[in-house]
């Protein structure tokens, strides 16, 4: 090709030093120039149509002017002057709409964490389902309210899964602060009264991600301990799955198991290559958290607190008992040494106790 011969950077057509046009260091024919570049909106530079910003294709924009004066909406990615974007609890740049829209977040919306509790703990984070009362702003801003009075303990999102209603889904706590602070009982009562339900609507779970860095400093400590919850999980699923209050079918469909193996280590392995995915009795596939998802959803307070005790009793009891011991550790030993009220209430409803069975209230 002769260097002094012009050619279109898009067509590759020969141009004379009449036909032209030059933008950003390419030279463009007559029709690819009309084509490809466009007329910032607001100053009225010309641009690359690939330079400009904002996603707007009737606003085209420069860098400048988009810098200086506009921004879009993290949740619907209008673009927006800048003037008349808010922003939430989140640090969020909404839209007016998507402001008084709130506070249902997409079900993709993952804030930094905020962690509760005293540090290097076992934090629980919990992801409560409740359908029947409609995905509903105003009913998410009331119960939004009643939980984080005190702090920014919730926030809620929609969920594919559900028929008309969202999830719950609280930051990292302790257990010690799920029962003291975190205020449970008035946002559960609140959903009742809403006309939400979680046991009785069918759909719902309530999963539990638990932080790996409780089960050791290295990823080997982590795994080894892992293995242990993987092995307990599997060496008392039918007690684990009367206590679920699910039936086979549905832990099937959102919680399979992986399946029994002699060692906490050929479960894991086992586990490491399954098909299964997320949808398993834990969920491995997270890379700061393990997540349980066996339990199905409860607006009744007891429940609730009884799960997050018995996710809390599984994780501790495998990282302070060795391989042989868990082998050993029949269900009924590992119940015995239970201390916490509301999970022995819990399972002496569910007939999963030594002592008498009691009187047990409807699920909600």
């Amino acid at each position: 090709m002769n260097p002094y011969e012009i050619y279109c950077s898009s067509c590759n057509c020969k141009l004379s030093i009449d036909e032209v046009h030059y933008m950003s260091d390419q030279a463009f024919c007559a029709e690819c120039f009309e084509e490809l570049t466009t007329v910032c909106y607001d100053c009225g530079t010309r641009i690359l149509c690939s330079e400009s910003i904002g996603g707007d294709a009737e606003r085209p924009l420069c860098e400048h002017c988009y810098d200086d004066y506009y921004a879009n909406c993290d949740e619907c990615g209008r673009l927006v002057y800048q003037e008349y974007i808010h922003y939430d609890a989140y640090n969020r740049a909404l839209c007016e709409h998507c402001m008084k829209e709130g506070p249902i977040y997409s079900y993709s919306f993952k804030p930094a964490p905020i962690f509760y509790g005293e540090e290097n703990n076992l934090f629980l984070g919990v992801e409560l389902e409740l359908d029947n009362g409609g995905c509903d702003h105003e009913n998410a801003n009331d119960l939004t309210k009643i939980a984080n009075t005190e702090a920014s303990h919730i926030y809620i999102k929609t969920d594919g899964s559900l028929d008309e209603g969202f999830e719950i889904v609280t930051h990292p706590m302790t257990l010690q602060y799920h029962m003291e602070k975190m205020p449970w009982q008035n946002l559960t009562r609140e959903a009742l009264r809403l006309g939400y339900r979680s046991h009785k609507a069918g759909t719902c779970g309530l999963h539990c991600h638990v932080n790996r860095n409780f089960f050791g400093t290295t990823i080997q400590q982590q795994e080894e301990n892992i293995a242990k919850v993987l092995f307990l999980v599997e060496k008392y699923w039918d007690e684990l799955l009367r206590f679920s209050r699910r039936t086979q079918g549905q832990m099937d469909h959102w919680a399979a198991r992986y399946g029994f193996k002699e060692k906490p280590g050929q479960v894991l392995d086992h586990a490491k290559n399954s098909s299964i995915g997320r949808y398993a009795c834990i969920n491995l596939q997270n890379h700061q958290t393990i997540e349980f998802r066996m339990w199905r959803g409860t607006l009744k307070y007891n429940t609730l607190i009884a799960t997050l005790q018995m996710v809390a009793r599984l994780c501790k009891v495998a990282i302070f008992h060795s391989e042989k011991e868990l082998q050993n550790l029949s269900w009924w030993r590992f119940v015995s040494d239970i201390t916490e009220p509301e999970l022995i209430t819990y399972l002496k409803e569910r007939r999963l106790y030594l002592n008498e069975p009691v009187e047990t209230e409807e699920e909600e």
